[in-house]
């Protein structure tokens, strides 16, 4: 049974940095896609970014309001990924869940085509 295993969450001051990451354990099988999502109290769980192997070919895919601020990497033979986030803003806040999927997953988006979903890491940023 596969299991992923978040760490790094926790407390950090508006316009600073946090690093949070993932490995799939028990599994056989290569991840294709790995990802990260977030979600605060009262709203929905929103896609934050993640990275896909093909081939030898790298893709990766941001929500717009994370574009230059956070950044997706990964090892595809380890079935880790990790997220570099800076300027982190009290709207970041949340609880980060990872994502994975064996699969070649064209859109990289929507949560419903993810397999594998983690417990989630608590991010807090404060004013």
């Amino acid at each position: 049974q596969v299991q992923l295993v978040e760490s790094g969450g926790g407390l950090v001051q508006a316009g600073g940095s946090l690093r949070v990451s993932c490995e799939a354990s028990g599994s056989t099988f290569t991840m294709t896609t790995m990802g990260w999502f977030r979600q605060a109290p009262g709203k929905e769980r929103e896609f934050v970014a993640a990275i896909r192997w093909n081939q030898g070919d790298t893709a990766t895919d941001y929500n717009d309001a994370v574009k230059g601020r956070f950044t997706v990497s990964g090892d595809s033979a380890k079935n880790t990924v990790s997220l570099q986030m800076v300027s982190l803003s009290p709207e970041d806040a949340a609880v980060y869940y990872c994502a994975a999927d064996r699969g070649f997953l064209p859109y990289m988006g929507p949560a419903r085509l993810y397999d594998c979903w983690g417990q989630g890491t608590q991010v807090t940023v404060s004013s």
